[in-house]
């Protein structure tokens, strides 16, 4: 955690000292009172927070018979930046297990993607849509720790699809300047780096479809065609879905120019 994201609610009121955030600020940077931290507004501005006071109380359970440590972190707020700004690239990406889930929306986050959809595959396990890691609420907590891991502010977008279909339907008239790339080994048309060589995508946002595990069916690689995708290919070797999704953005966004 490379800063405290806070809501607007929050921001303004005292940090009860069992949140995850107090302890951090106080057992991990070690801070006490007159001390200043890295904090921010969730999807809004960056700054630094001074704590002004620590509250130490104790609270006893119903029945009287345990103790626990509690009180509040006192601060204020100053905002000094608009937080980094996501970048224009949406990713598409067929459902993964539940257990690389939490690593690949933390590294989405974490490398600054505008909007993440998940899409249930025709090859994917549907079972992965019923784990309790895949509600928008534990999926958003994955892209807050993947922000704060990066210092930011602004959390990309998160939705959930029941078919590729459905998916680009969605995203066709939210985005008419585009390009449109589907990351598949199978008959691809050129690699990666080589589209970009022959192709201008400044003013565009990028959208890139990576399938599940077990990739995309024929009829999903007919529908991408039809929409528009170009298939490219990141070399020959087969790639778990999140290792596929996180080189896929790394390649694109440095040959965006935004991580140069």
């Amino acid at each position: 955690m490379n800063i405290c994201l806070f809501s607007q609610e929050e921001i303004s009121q005292p940090l009860p000292l069992r949140d995850r955030r107090a302890e951090h600020i106080l057992k991990v940077l070690h801070k006490t009172e007159g001390d200043e931290f890295a904090a921010g507004i969730i999807d809004g501005p960056s700054g630094t927070a001074r704590i002004t006071s620590i509250e130490r109380t104790e609270e006893k359970s119903s029945d009287g018979r345990k103790v626990y440590s509690g009180g509040f972190i006192h601060f204020t707020f100053t905002a000094t930046g608009e937080g980094k700004p996501l970048y224009p690239l949406v990713m598409i990406i067929g459902f993964p297990r539940p257990i690389q889930l939490k690593r690949l929306l933390r590294d989405m986050a974490g490398l600054g993607a505008g909007e993440v959809h998940l899409v249930a595959t025709e090859l994917g396990e549907k079972s992965y849509l019923k784990s309790d890691l895949a509600t928008t609420e534990a999926g958003r907590q994955m892209l807050l720790e993947g922000t704060e891991q990066a210092a930011g502010t602004h959390v990309p977008l998160l939705q959930k699809h029941s078919s590729l279909s459905e998916c680009i339907s969605s995203l066709e008239s939210r985005f008419p300047e585009r390009a449109l790339l589907a990351l598949d080994n199978i008959r691809p048309s050129a690699s990666l780096g080589a589209w970009f060589c022959n192709n201008e995508t400044k003013g565009k946002t990028l959208i890139a479809a990576i399938g599940s595990e077990r990739g995309w069916t024929e009829k999903e690689r007919n529908l991408l065609e039809a929409k528009g995708f170009v298939r490219l290919s990141m070399g020959n070797r087969v790639l778990r879905t999140e290792t596929a999704a996180t080189v896929a953005a790394s390649v694109i966004l440095n040959e965006m120019g935004f991580l140069s």
